[in-house]
């Protein structure tokens, strides 16, 4: 099974800047940041991934990397609803 790893921790922390602040300048919860930040989201949005790859001046590659697992990890889709997040959702 391949799964993908969420790296947006690291790249927070290479560009030292603060869950708080990066969620406020993306237009998300910290919650909702946190729950990306720990993979425990079935997908994230595009237009979510663009926003944090601007924020954080980098590339989708640097922060979701592709890797086979036997455990499921979070998949990344693209989703044209809105809503707010859940653990089920995407964000």
């Amino acid at each position: 099974m391949t799964g993908i790893i969420v790296r947006l921790d690291v790249m927070m922390a290479m560009r030292k800047i603060k869950g708080r602040d990066l969620a406020a300048r993306i237009g998300i919860t910290e919650q909702n940041l946190s729950l990306l930040k720990s993979g425990k989201v079935k997908g994230i949005r595009f237009e979510t991934l663009a926003k944090l790859c601007e924020a954080l001046e980098c590339q989708p590659g640097d922060l979701l990397e592709a890797a086979a697992t036997d455990a499921p990890l979070t998949t990344l889709t693209s989703s044209a609803r809105t809503g707010s997040l859940n653990r089920s959702a995407h964000v």
